[in-house]
């Protein structure tokens, strides 16, 4: 059997897993918030008898593309959208702390400011839980303030927003949450600000994904076509063994 089958077959499952990133990119254009994954292919020798002329084709998460998405003025008290690299703090379901750039906030029915999802937006003491019928203001700073009727207003709390660094570089979990190096909480960055009335969208470009997609599919084509071959090469060597006795 000709040994160029695996070759073909692990460029064929790494163009398959780019296909899939770039679908999930594609699928959240419109999710506010959302930072494209990044990928790269990665070129490994394969190590045997002979000269190394083959290598097997991995193909590997990079990261994310930490590119600012578009913000649209919405005008609703609960829309915040995060300015520079300042990520905003939640708990996820696993009770860890997470990250996330949506700001598309809302009030459960208990009062607990949480995001789409449910999840509680963390503030400095936990959870932020705010009064029945309150309205909900939030400052530059992150500073929830909320107002019942004609009483004064009353501060919740501030929203935890934390700012990576080269140091404490953020990491995209399987709910696509991103959390800190080693999961550890990072901590609250006094200096981030956030823009009320408005939300970040995505980051994702919905050509440049579709584009990558199309070229992905060549890819995964001609990674087929060599199995292909490697199979027809197979069975005329089988036939002429046969031939000889």
């Amino acid at each position: 059997m000709d040994r160029m089958i695996y070759t073909a077959m692990t460029g064929a499952s790494a163009a398959q897993h780019r296909q899939q990133l770039l679908s999930n990119n594609l699928a959240n254009a419109s999710t506010p918030g959302f930072r494209a994954e990044l990928s790269t292919f990665r070129a490994v020798p394969i190590r045997g008898d002979g000269a190394s002329t083959r290598v097997f084709a991995l193909e590997a998460t990079a990261g994310h593309s930490d590119a600012a998405g578009p913000v649209t003025s919405t005008g609703r008290n609960l829309d915040v959208a995060a300015r520079g690299n300042a990520y905003f703090a939640l708990q996820a379901l696993d009770g860890t702390e997470a990250y996330t750039r949506g700001g598309a906030l809302e009030v459960s029915t208990d009062g607990t400011v949480v995001n789409p999802q449910g999840l509680p937006m963390l503030g400095d003491g936990g959870p932020l839980v705010a009064p029945a019928n309150a309205q909900l203001d939030i400052g530059e700073d992150g500073t929830v303030t909320a107002r019942v009727s004609n009483q004064p207003p009353q501060a919740l709390g501030k929203l935890k927003l934390v700012t990576p660094d080269a140091d404490n570089r953020l990491q995209r979990g399987g709910d696509g949450l991103f959390r800190g190096p080693q999961g550890d909480p990072l901590p609250a960055d006094a200096t981030a600000r956030l823009q009320s009335g408005a939300l970040e969208g995505s980051n994702v470009n919905p050509i440049e994904a579709m584009v990558g997609m199309i070229a992905v599919a060549r890819q995964f084509e001609v990674q087929m076509r060599m199995l292909q071959n490697g199979e027809a090469n197979d069975k005329t060597a089988s036939q002429l063994l046969s031939m000889n006795g």
